[in-house]
């Protein structure tokens, strides 16, 4: 039996309903519209029934976060578009960094962020790891992403009721820039509640903010996320006070940091951060102690090492303490073993250690080891505990930073430098990127080898940059989804000048350029490429969606119900869409019976769009036993063959799901 392609993003409105449905299906019941329509809806009665909890309605007083049209912003998330992605293999590039080749599992999708998120939930449903995304800051400026809610001032005082019947204001000093706010909290609002959807059950988000709208991204966070999935906010310290405050000088941004559940995140793991400069503390010292000999011995080196350590101005306080190589090569830094309670330990913490030079009992601390015997005998054995020249000082434990390689994540971000320098190297020409190196520090951070990344205010492609420096150094094979919607460049900006017409021309060269200095630099096997898509109206005419709008001699229409402009390659990508399958598979390309068919993801998907298929197509299709068949519903080449289709799937391979379009 073959089911027909809907061909649009789903209706997440519907999908919500029909939970509710499942959830309480005694609660739903019917009414009519004022149009006197029939229509489903939900009992309000039976629900307070159902969960025991007390319903606010109507102009009743309750902690609420609202703004105008919130609910317009809501129901714009949920609502289904009829369009698709179409790719661009002139700007798409090669795992191999060769441009024009499509066999990476990047994507970067051109168009406004609020259509691709719909168009990737589908597919990419629970799969993303880590979304990282710096949206526009409110300055007071019109916001790119409009979404037909912007509103002269005059309007939004009307919506936010601070004008009477006659139109005259309400108040005197209405909030001069009030519908800034409304403008964006209703641009983020639809784009969070989606991107929530993306996220793994272990995922993260981190938004980058400035002061002008940090509370009301904690506040909308706290109601798409749940404010039991808020993991703190990092402070970033930029080192350099705005000149134009007229109150306090903000030197500081904020980077919002959210979970998808956070008892699944921290379930058997802790939130840490690969230490920074640990990898060249380890490289220094195993060189030191490389030239350790008779001329030069381990004293020497641990005098060199210590000093070398002094002289480096980006090293952490932490950092610095592991300072010493001991006798296996190893660097260290030394640790107390006291009790670390208020209360006495218990009594056997308190058995003396045996200095191994004068053989006399080394000062317990005062409260007791934090060890038990057990342990501590088996620190003696490993060469783990430190002690002093003779018995007087209180022994320590060795800590060796090969086994302490991470730390927990400081509320405090330090950084007050820009990659305008780096950007300048490449050819880039771009303001107020956000940093590679901060990026990268976060994604390691919050990601493991093989995770997907998702930024989709992509801007000048930095979070992709940062996903390529890292693979390129840990081998860890991250993949990345960005999203930027083509905004001109100013036609007297440095950008338009260097030869870029759209923020997409600079992000994909950006990518592709960073890509090919990486692949210089260090020679690592990583996938350089990316899938270009763009955002475009469906592949299908009226027709298909609305064929009761048709009268009898129009019906011919419905042979033709697939734009003229558009490619076989444009359809598998909407079927694709619309069953969930990557944007990134493999895509084959082969001839059955004199037919073209398209092979993804091995044979998981066969789909023929030709005319005139005929019995042998199908026979060797069905034969194949995909997961998925996909035909146009035309594309028979007889009645008979449309007669025996399911004949020929039911004997060869009646698991096959198949679709028509």
């Amino acid at each position: 039996m073959m089911d027909n392609l809907k061909m649009h993003t789903p209706d997440l409105a519907e999908e919500n309903f029909r939970k509710l449905a499942a959830l309480f299906p005694h609660a739903v019941t019917e009414t009519v519209n004022e149009n006197g329509e029939p229509l489903r809806a939900i009992d309000a009665d039976v629900l307070r029934r159902e969960i025991s909890a007390a319903v606010v309605e109507g102009p009743r007083e309750r902690y609420r976060f609202t703004w105008p049209d919130k609910g317009k912003a809501a129901a714009l998330a949920n609502a289904p578009i009829a369009k698709t992605l179409r790719l661009d293999r002139s700007r798409s590039v090669g795992r191999d960094g060769a441009r024009g080749g499509t066999d990476s599992e990047n994507l970067y999708i051109e168009g406004d962020n609020l259509d691709a998120l719909k168009l990737l939930r589908q597919t990419y449903q629970g799969a993303v790891k880590l979304i990282y995304i710096d949206p526009p800051y409110n300055t007071g400026s019109d916001l790119v992403y409009e979404d037909d809610f912007s509103q002269e001032t005059r309007e939004y005082l009307a919506v936010s009721g601070q004008l009477d019947q006659e139109g005259s204001r309400l108040v005197q000093n209405a909030e001069s820039n009030g519908r800034f706010h409304t403008d964006w909290l209703n641009m983020l609002y639809p784009r969070l509640r989606l991107a929530k959807d993306f996220l793994s059950e272990d995922g993260v988000i981190l938004i980058n903010i400035d002061e002008n709208e940090f509370e009301n991204l904690l506040k909308l966070c706290g109601e798409v996320f749940g404010k039991s999935n808020d993991l703190g906010v990092i402070v970033w310290d930029k080192r350099n006070p705005k000149g134009d405050a007229r109150g306090i000088s903000c030197q500081h941004e904020y980077i919002a940091v959210y979970a998808r559940n956070k008892a699944a995140l921290l379930e058997g793991s802790r939130i840490r951060r690969p230490k920074k400069n640990a990898a060249a503390i380890l490289k220094k010292g195993a060189q030191l102690f490389s030239m350790v000999s008779e001329d030069y011995t381990l004293d020497d080196a641990n005098a060199d090492f210590a000093e070398w350590m002094r002289t480096r101005p980006d090293f952490s306080g932490g950092e610095r303490a592991y300072n010493r190589i001991d006798q296996n090569g190893d660097v260290y830094r030394p640790v107390s073993m006291a009790w670390p309670n208020k209360m006495r330990a218990p009594d056997n913490y308190f058995t003396p250690l045996i200095h191994p030079v004068t053989r006399k009992p080394c000062p317990v601390p005062e409260r007791g080891w934090r060890n038990p015997p057990s342990t501590m005998r088996k620190m003696l054995r490993e060469g783990r505990i430190l002690f002093g020249r003779d018995e007087k000082t209180i022994p320590n434990s060795k800590y060796l930073l090969k086994e302490n390689m991470y730390e927990n994540i400081p509320s405090l971000l330090y950084y007050g430098g820009s990659d305008a320098d780096l950007l300048a190297r490449l050819g880039i020409p771009f303001d107020t990127p956000k940093v590679v190196s901060v990026c990268q520090e976060h994604i390691a951070s919050f990601t493991k080898p093989g995770d997907l990344v998702m930024d989709f205010f992509s801007g000048s492609a930095t979070t992709a940059h940062a996903v390529l420096q890292l693979n390129a150094e840990s081998g860890g094979g991250r993949r990345f989804i960005m999203v930027q919607i083509p905004e001109i460049c100013g036609e007297k900006s440095e950008a338009r000048k260097a030869g870029y017409e759209t923020i997409c021309d600079i992000g994909e060269e950006r990518i592709r350029r960073a890509g090919d200095k990486i692949r210089e630099e260090t020679g690592a096997d990583i996938d350089y490429g990316f899938r270009v898509f763009r955002v475009d109206s469906t592949n299908m005419e009226d027709v298909y969606y609305r064929p009761a709008d048709y009268e009898q001699s129009q019906l011919s229409l419905l042979a033709e119900n697939i734009k003229p402009d558009r490619t076989p390659e444009d359809l598998l990508f909407q079927v694709m869409l619309e069953l969930g399958i990557l944007l990134s598979s493999s895509v084959e390309e082969e001839e059955i019976a004199g037919k073209r068919v398209f092979s993804v993801a091995g044979g998981y998907l066969l789909a023929c769009f030709d005319q005139g298929v005929t019995a042998e197509t199908v026979t060797e299709i069905a034969g194949r036993r995909p997961f998925y068949a996909v035909f146009r519903d035309s594309s028979m080449a007889g009645d008979s063959v449309a007669a025996n289709f399911d004949q020929i799937f039911a004997a060869r391979s009646p698991g096959t799901v198949r679709k028509v379009l």
